[in-house]
């Protein structure tokens, strides 16, 4: 079943403006969550700024945002002058620019919602915009304000509908040549790689949702049902860490020993 929209506003395109509604592609509302509890009385424990000097409790009215700048210095900023930085992208998703759909690297992309048109009326200006940027090869670039924070985003089109994937900030994301540079990259093995490839080979599979289960998740639920029904917690599972011979094996010994152990697996 369909959620709920998050988000109701308009895409606009130069003079084309239609009313959208937007929710977020992935979802966190199936995962356990714990509340923290008072052990003695069974009651939710609830949490209360203190300061730290004092440790007397700091009322609602009396909190402030600050920035460091030195020991125990700060700048204190009141909230009218944070919401005043904030421009006025809240429910207008005004596509300011295209670009490329695979100039975007992978790692630029944050996290990604459903876009699709509110009304019938609007259906025909987002389908155009949609089947635009899809016969171009490209995507839409706009500025929106999400999660508290204006955000740049990206409007992909996906089959009948959009995908809007929040972008990274410039400043959260890391320069690969910073870690891979150091990588030495001698020409590979032909037998080796001949190896890999046939290893590579006995272990491929068709994607299944069902290789990214949370196993942790599933146990968590099956304690929580235990003890629903009065039963005592089942064992915890000891692991033995892996054994180490200390012994040097060559690439091509592990990976003949691989190959012929995938072979008893299948048979």
């Amino acid at each position: 079943m369909a959620q709920r929209a998050f988000w109701k506003g308009y895409m606009k395109l130069s003079l084309v403006t239609c009313p959208v509604a937007m929710t977020p592609a992935t979802s966190g509302s199936e995962k356990v969550r714990f509340h923290t509890l008072n052990e003695k009385t069974g009651n939710r424990v609830v949490s209360h700024y203190v300061d730290a000097v004092t440790g007397k409790p700091v009322d609602e009215d009396d909190e402030v945002k600050g920035y460091p700048r030195g020991e125990d210095d700060y700048v204190l900023l009141e909230d009218e002058e944070l919401e005043a930085v904030g421009l006025e992208s809240t429910r207008t998703i005004d596509i300011e620019k295209f670009v490329a759909a695979d100039s975007i690297g992978w790692i630029w992309l944050d996290k990604p919602h459903y876009l699709i048109p509110d009304d019938k009326v609007g259906e025909e200006a987002f389908s155009v915009i949609r089947d635009a940027m899809a016969a171009a090869g490209m995507v839409g670039i706009s500025r929106l304000v999400l999660y508290r924070r204006e955000r740049a985003v990206m409007l992909e089109p996906r089959g009948k509908g959009i995908v809007v994937w929040t972008l990274r900030y410039g400043d959260e994301v890391r320069d690969a040549g910073d870690y891979f540079t150091g990588i030495d990259a001698p020409k590979p093995d032909p037998d080796l790689m001949t190896l890999v490839t046939r290893l590579i080979d006995s272990r491929t599979k068709p994607w299944d949702p069902d290789m990214v289960r949370d196993p942790v998740q599933e146990k968590l639920l099956d304690i929580i049902a235990s003890k629903k029904k009065g039963r005592r917690r089942p064992a915890r599972e000891k692991t033995e860490p892996a054994a180490s011979s200390g012994n040097v094996v060559s690439i091509m010994d592990a990976l003949k020993r691989s190959i012929k152990s995938e072979g008893r697996a299948k048979n």
